[in-house]
C-alpha cells in the first residue's frame, strides 16, 4: 500500500515506517499554521483540516496529515505551539517543569477518497527539572520543531511520563488514527 505522510515530523515517520514499507514522507509548505481562536482542541483540529484541504491530487492509497499542540498548564484555553528559538524553548520547558499538561493531536487520514479525522488528548507529567537537566534538554536541540519544546521519545523521556491517553497522541498521531492505520496496514 502506497502511503503519503504529509508531514516532516521524524516522530510521525518513526511511528509509521514499520507498518507501511512504502511510506512517502514529505510535508506541506503552504499551510497556515496560525492557531485560530477557540479551544486548543478546536485550534489543533482546524490546523489539521487546513492541511487536509491543502493536499494536492495524488495516487497514494492513503494520505495522512496531523497537528499537535499543548494546552498551557496555567490556562487550558491557550495553546503552546513550537518554540521560535532557544529562549522560547527554555521558557516553555520551565513552565512545564514539575507539572502535568494536556497534549492535543488531530490526525486526518484519506483512504478510499474519504477523510477520516480524529482529535484526541493525552496527559503528560514532567518532573521538576533541575537547572542542569533543563540546560541538557536545551543544548540537545531536541526542542526544535516540537510542540511544547520537547520530544517524549527523545531526551525528555527521562523526565516525563504519560499519565493518561496514548503515547502516539503525544508523539504526533492520534491514538484512534494509529489503530485505524494499523488495520489498513493489515489489508496490504
Amino acid at each position: 500500500m502506497d502511503v503519503w505522510l504529509a508531514s516532516n515530523s521524524p516522530r510521525r515517520f518513526a511511528l509509521l515506517e514499520s507498518i507501511f514499507p512504502r511510506l512517502h514522507h514529505e510535508g506541506l509548505d503552504n499551510v497556515d499554521e496560525t492557531p485560530p481562536s477557540g479551544t486548543v482542541e478546536d485550534q489543533v483540529l482546524a490546523i489539521c483540516q487546513r492541511k487536509a484541504a491543502a493536499i494536492p491530487a495524488s495516487n497514494h492509497a492513503v494520505v495522512i496529515v496531523a497537528d499537535t499542540m499543548l494546552s498551557d498548564p496555567d490556562d487550558h484555553s491557550l495553546s503552546m505551539g513550537k518554540p521560535r528559538d532557544l529562549a522560547h524553548a527554555a521558557t516553555m520547558l520551565h513552565r512545564l517543569s514539575g507539572r502535568k499538561h494536556q497534549v492535543w493531536t488531530a490526525t486526518a487520514v484519506r483512504w478510499n477518497d474519504t477523510w477520516h479525522t480524529w482529535c484526541e488528548s493525552a496527559v503528560v507529567s514532567v518532573s521538576d527539572l533541575a537547572p542542569d537537566q533543563l540546560e541538557a534538554l536545551l543544548t540537545s536541540g531536541s526542542w526544535k520543531g516540537k510542540a511544547g519544546g520537547y520530544d517524549l521519545a527523545g531526551p525528555m523521556g527521562e523526565y516525563a511520563r504519560l499519565v493518561e491517553g496514548d503515547t502516539s497522541t503525544v508523539l504526533g498521531l492520534a491514538g484512534g488514527a494509529m489503530a485505524f492505520l494499523e488495520s489498513l496496514a493489515s489489508l496490504d
